[in-house]
């Protein structure tokens, strides 16, 4: 059953994915971190709540007594809007899914693992990353799996963090966002895998707006006519990010700091 949620008049839900903290070398990240959490003190004004939809960091993992070093501005500012009595929802997306209980317990952000439901205050929304959802990509729909197992996660937590966060980072300057410069480029609504996905679904069940990540470009594409699909795109490159004020969804880019 999905979530409901009742938004108050003069307030807004925010939405944001793919900060990708971490990458492509410390100078330019911190001075990302700075700008997202400018955003975030924005944001707070009239926020009702906010939903951070995966990939936040380019690399993530919970030891039994250590998290990857950094990132402490980011981490203050969602702590003070959950004690403020913002609540934040953290989607895992494929280069945070080992994201475990630090963030809930020490910050008090809700995390979820799958797309949810939610409708808010008339209109029902399907929101997720979006990693492994849609036709092809079946080699990364393989190697998700065992990523998200017990096993391979036991396994990773045996390798020192010295060694285990170098090895992650080291593949993370490798990643595609980190080797591309100019930023994700729209083709066609065919080859969107996302919206072909969004369509599928629904045949069997209405929402009227589906807002996903993971595909690093900001698109707002219609699924029909009384369904739009909104992709968040990134901050490597765009600063985007979508609110809803109780009437429709809007995409758009921060212009701050």
């Amino acid at each position: 059953m999905a979530e409901t949620i009742t938004l108050p008049a003069g307030k807004k839900i925010y939405f944001a994915s793919d900060f990708h903290l971490g990458v492509p070398d410390y100078t330019s990240s911190l001075a990302r971190e700075k700008k997202i959490v400018a955003w975030l003190t924005q944001a707070e004004k009239d926020a009702h709540a906010i939903y951070l939809m995966g990939d936040i960091f380019d690399f993530w993992f919970e030891y039994k007594h250590a998290i990857p070093k950094g990132f402490i501005r980011l981490q203050g500012k969602l702590a003070a809007l959950c004690d403020a009595g913002i609540p934040v929802y953290f989607f895992t997306g494929n280069h945070d899914m080992w994201m475990f209980d630090y963030f809930e317990k020490e910050i008090g952000v809700v995390i979820y693992r799958k797309p949810v439901d939610i409708q808010i205050n008339t209109h029902k929304f399907l929101i997720g990353h979006g990693d492994g959802l849609g036709p092809g990509d079946a080699s990364y729909k393989i190697l998700k799996r065992f990523f998200n197992s017990k096993t391979c996660q036991w396994l990773f937590a045996r390798i020192h963090p010295n060694l285990g966060i170098g090895i992650a980072n080291y593949w993370s300057r490798k990643s595609r966002i980190s080797n591309n410069k100019k930023g994700e480029s729209f083709v066609s609504e065919d080859q969107e895998f996302l919206l072909t996905w969004c369509k599928e679904v629904e045949q069997s069940q209405h929402h009227d707006f589906y807002i996903f990540g993971h595909r690093h470009l900001p698109l707002d594409l219609h699924v029909n006519e009384t369904s739009r699909y909104i992709n968040l795109g990134e901050w490597v490159h765009f600063d985007t990010y979508a609110e809803y004020d109780g009437t429709t969804v809007s995409l758009k880019k921060f212009e701050g700091a």
